[in-house]
């Protein structure tokens, strides 16, 4: 594999500690972000040790104007192949009532601060008409869940987002993908009380996504079961598609989101 350049956010969380494993070795260069200090410094020792040149940024990706001064200055050595938006956070909701504060956090983690990631990066990647963007964002965005009202918004922004991004790039020379993974096997999903059927493991779930973005599919979504599922439940009518998501109910239990 040729040098590369990849930046992923989240880095310290589940998924994220496995797309760094699944991406280091001699001859990429990597900028880490995520939100635990201690995993972070992690999972940075593990990417040197496969051998990658790898640093490592902590700080609240709400912090635009850092965020924009981190991924600068990284692009400026080390110019972007690669930026994998995958910080984000998972809360619930009962009977439809969310705390105000609560809403902010899942949005501004999750939609807006990818946005901000994508933003910082892309200057550098139209000016050398290359470089890839990946967004991370779930099968609730296409079958939003009833117990995750603000997350489902968000990962549906996301996607959103990175459709039509992908249509503004079309003639720059840069690749925008869709992740959209079912249910992963992480510190997300064990405060996920209820059912998770067809859980995948984060090792495996690096490695699928690794493998679309190697042959820069404009989407990623998996476990295929789950994914048919979630497509044929938008073509039922409504109260089918109610019912048929009633067996999905979860309670999100307060969890380490500090990812």
């Amino acid at each position: 594999m040729a040098e590369r350049s990849i930046v992923i956010t989240g880095a310290s969380g589940g998924l994220g500690n496995s797309l760094v494993e699944v991406y280091s070795e001699p001859g990429t260069a990597m900028l880490l972000m995520g939100r635990n200090e201690n995993r972070l410094e992690d999972i940075k020792k593990r990417a040197v040790h496969l051998g990658a040149q790898a640093q490592s940024a902590r700080f609240p990706l709400a912090d635009t104007t850092t965020l924009v001064q981190k991924i600068s200055d990284f692009d400026r050595e080390n110019p972007i192949d690669l930026l994998i938006a995958n910080a984000g956070v998972k809360i619930g909701n009962v009977d439809g009532i969310e705390d105000a504060a609560q809403m902010s956090k899942i949005l501004d983690t999750n939609l807006r601060a990818a946005i901000n990631t994508v933003q910082a990066a892309l200057p550098g990647m139209i000016e050398r008409r290359r470089g890839h963007i990946a967004l991370v964002s779930s099968l609730s965005a296409i079958s939003p869940q009833p117990d995750l009202l603000s997350y489902s918004a968000s990962k549906a922004g996301l996607r959103a987002y990175g459709s039509a991004l992908r249509q503004s790039l079309r003639a720059t020379g840069i690749t925008v993908t869709i992740i959209c993974p079912g249910f992963i096997d992480t510190k997300m999903t064990d405060i996920h009380i209820g059912p998770t059927p067809f859980l995948v493991s984060k090792e495996r779930a690096a490695r699928i996504i690794r493998k679309g973005l190697d042959r820069k599919a404009p989407y990623i979504s998996f476990p295929f079961p789950l994914v048919l599922l979630a497509h044929l439940n938008n073509l039922l009518p409504a109260r089918l598609s109610d019912w048929c998501n009633s067996g999905l109910r979860a309670k999100i239990e307060t969890g380490d989101d500090d990812i």
